[in-house]
């Protein structure tokens, strides 16, 4: 790993679990990585918990990003985890989002860390909210899975790639891996 690579993981790194990720001022080759910032978990409790929420903001994602991440212990399918459409929309959190959604096209194998999952974009609705787009990510440890929402202003393909790229991050690895009690592999 080049230095001006390690500047942005020790920075990360540094920051710990609840801080900003961030880059270097001096890493003109990463200028444009995102930064995200943890915000307030904005959903009432339900048996699943509070999770974690996150924000990149346009100037740093090209769009206005939420992440909103949290686990589920033992909800998983043990035995093909997160496999197709119908185990995601099982395990997702759109109806966080709003309670009227429906798929908008087949989702797509994800990939976030040493875990496998999918990922699908949604139209979602209700009655205090107008029609939006949702993308639900789902990967698995074992039995056990973590579920991402996502919404953007914008673009939601652009909001997905770069939440993904966030959710790869060391951060999100290291707080997957304890959430889970899981070594990672």
């Amino acid at each position: 790993m080049t230095p001006l690579r390690a500047v942005p993981l020790v920075i990360a790194l540094a920051a710990g679990v609840g801080g900003d990720v961030a880059v270097g001022a001096g890493a003109p080759e990463r200028a444009k990585e995102p930064r995200w910032t943890e915000v307030t978990w904005p959903f009432p409790m339900d048996q699943w918990g509070t999770g974690r929420a996150f924000r990149c903001g346009a100037e740093a994602c090209g769009v206005t990003v939420n992440l909103y991440l949290r686990p589920k212990i033992g909800f998983c399918n043990c035995a093909k985890g997160v496999y197709d459409d119908a185990e995601l929309d099982r395990v997702g959190d759109v109806e966080l989002i709003g309670p009227q959604f429906s798929g908008v096209a087949d989702g797509h194998e994800v990939t976030v860390g040493w875990m496998k999952g999918r990922s699908r974009a949604f139209v979602v609705s209700g009655p205090y909210r107008p029609a939006g787009s949702a993308a639900a990510i789902a990967f698995n440890d074992k039995c056990d899975v973590v579920v991402a929402t996502v919404t953007a202003d914008a673009d939601l393909g652009r909001g997905e790639r770069e939440a993904l790229q966030f959710l790869n991050s060391e951060l999100v690895l290291r707080w997957a891996r304890a959430e889970l009690g899981s070594d990672g592999s």
